[in-house]
């Protein structure tokens, strides 16, 4: 005899589907913002090591301090503003101006050929083959806007570490001493990426650890 499904059979699979489609459709549209926020969060250890290995100790420079190693949150022109961020330490070529310049950006461990950059304006281009595109959350992420709160500053937008991985706000350019006073991360620095269509996740930078992790996720 011919098999066939039952009406009951039917309605039990079209609600089966309707909630698996509720716990999908928000995952998927998650999947940037996490995106987004893992490679980030990836990037700032990756900083923080950085600043461990290289300590920029000198005797005979003044101005040591202001070299170590950071990670800056800026725009890219070439994609219409569109959210980047760069690694650099901020070397006497250009006068510790506070912005990387093209030879002081970090390097790609991955590929020698490309600059940990998403692209900044007056230095580096996205579509420049030098760029790392995925550091431009913008282009690569759909990230409409950053926010910094807690811990840091929103004018600034940087974090750099010392010799201990221990995290730094506000620009070293304005520094006179290795520790400025108040300026050691007290209490956590947070970071909003968001899709104003979609929602925000949230990533912190914990005091003195450094340690970079996700803290809060929100869908519209």
């Amino acid at each position: 005899m011919k098999k066939s499904f039952t009406i009951l059979e039917l309605v039990f699979a079209i609600v089966l589907i309707g909630i698996l489609a509720i716990e999908i459709i928000p995952r998927m549209k998650s999947n940037l913002l996490e995106q987004a926020a893992y490679q980030l969060i990836s990037d700032i250890r990756y900083t923080q090591h950085l600043a461990i290995i290289d300590d920029k100790y000198n005797s005979n420079d003044k101005d040591w301090y202001k070299k170590r190693w950071q990670i800056i949150f800026g725009q890219s022109y070439d994609t219409k503003q569109k959210l980047a961020y760069s690694i650099f330490s901020d070397n006497a070529t250009d006068d510790d101006d506070a912005k990387p310049g093209l030879t002081e950006l970090a390097l790609d461990p991955t590929d020698p050929n490309k600059y940990l950059s998403g692209g900044y304006t007056g230095i580096l281009k996205t579509s420049d083959a030098a760029a790392n595109k995925k550091m431009n959350l913008g282009l690569s992420y759909d990230i409409e806007k950053y926010e910094f709160g807690g811990g840091c500053s929103s004018r600034t937008r940087r974090i750099s570490f010392d010799h201990y991985g221990r995290p730094i706000k506000d620009s070293l350019a304005t520094y006179v001493s290795a520790y400025k006073k108040g300026k050691l991360l007290s209490r956590a620095c947070t970071i909003k990426l968001i899709n104003e269509s979609e929602g925000y996740i949230v990533i912190s930078i914990e005091p003195e650890t450094g340690y970079a992790h996700i803290t809060d996720l929100k869908l519209f």
